[in-house]
């Protein structure tokens, strides 16, 4: 899995970031693309990528801010015009419904795939094959969600020398007692799995926040133990007063989540665009004297999870 930064900005585009998009990219795990929110010129930034529009199969939206949702009708028609043929879901606050489909109506976009939008509430998502996706309310202005996305535990690996021990020889019966719960022999024997495999290789965890303000101990057990927490850091941390007049968090807010819900990697994003480049540095470090494993963002910045 990876998560791509397509926008890192906060409010407006500046000369150096974007608006909030982030790409999540499960196709090893899943073969398809999930979106975090869609800000202006989202597909812009997408043309100096790898990501192929019709592999992106989800999208989900924070909130209904503009930084967040204006370059949501431009890459829907987009993937159309592309040749986008697969369904395509959008999870998102109450209101994305009529956003999407009034800005789709009165521009004409007819579609060439199957839409669906989902207004969403707090709780699970959905539970697939290989993932969970939850969502939790925070405090904004307006509505906004933070998703939780969880995958499946795999199964472990095979230990050959049991059933090396048991005489059977390497084939492709390795693989077909892998594969199934039990396993019937030519002799008759049954085998069962659960026997010849070691522990579950326990799945990864990603938390992307939406715009908050700091609730620490109301947001911490949502966060708790992801491989990757993605949190806003819209003020340093002397403007924390500021912060909370406009609903937002500052560096040390965030490393505080990260500390207090034991997160392994604190990934920052949606800067306000008063912090110059040469002020990231202070910035990352107010944040790393509280989590020590933290990151801030640039448009196009990749993260191997």
């Amino acid at each position: 899995m990876e998560l791509l930064f397509l926008g890192t900005g906060a409010g407006v585009p500046s000369k150096e970031r974007n608006v909030t998009a982030i790409a999540l990219s499960l196709l090893q795990e899943d073969k398809h693309i999930w979106l975090f929110d869609c800000g202006e010129a989202t597909q812009h930034q997408i043309l100096h990528t790898t990501i192929k529009p019709g592999k992106i199969n989800k999208i989900f939206i924070t909130h209904l801010h503009g930084d967040h949702i204006y370059g949501l009708p431009g890459f829907l028609s987009s993937r159309s015009f592309q040749g986008g043929t697969d369904k395509l879901t959008v999870y998102g606050p109450e209101g994305i419904k009529a956003f999407i489909e009034t800005s789709l109506t009165v521009s004409k976009t007819h579609l060439s795939y199957p839409l669906e939008i989902v207004e969403i509430t707090q709780g699970l998502l959905f539970d697939e094959d290989n993932f969970s996706v939850s969502c939790m309310k925070l405090d904004h202005g307006i509505d906004s969600y933070g998703f939780r996305v969880v995958q499946k535990d795999k199964p472990g690996e095979l230990l050959p020398e049991k059933l090396q021990q048991l005489g059977i020889r390497p084939g492709p019966i390795y693989q077909q007692i892998k594969e199934n719960e039990t396993v019937k022999l030519a002799t008759g024997e049954i085998l069962e799995r659960k026997n010849f495999i070691g522990p579950n290789k326990r799945g990864k965890i990603i938390t992307i926040m939406g715009d908050t303000r700091s609730k620490l101990y109301d947001h911490a057990p949502f966060v708790s133990h992801s491989d990757v927490l993605v949190h806003e850091a819209t003020f340093n941390a002397a403007s924390e007063t500021l912060a909370k007049n406009y609903f937002h968090s500052t560096t040390t807010q965030a490393a505080s989540l990260a500390a207090q819900g034991d997160v392994k990697r604190l990934v920052l994003t949606h800067i306000s665009s008063r912090y110059q480049k040469d002020e990231l540095p202070a910035l990352l470090e107010e944040a790393r004297n509280i989590f020590q494993n933290t990151e801030i963002a640039n448009d196009f910045y990749e993260v191997t999870i």
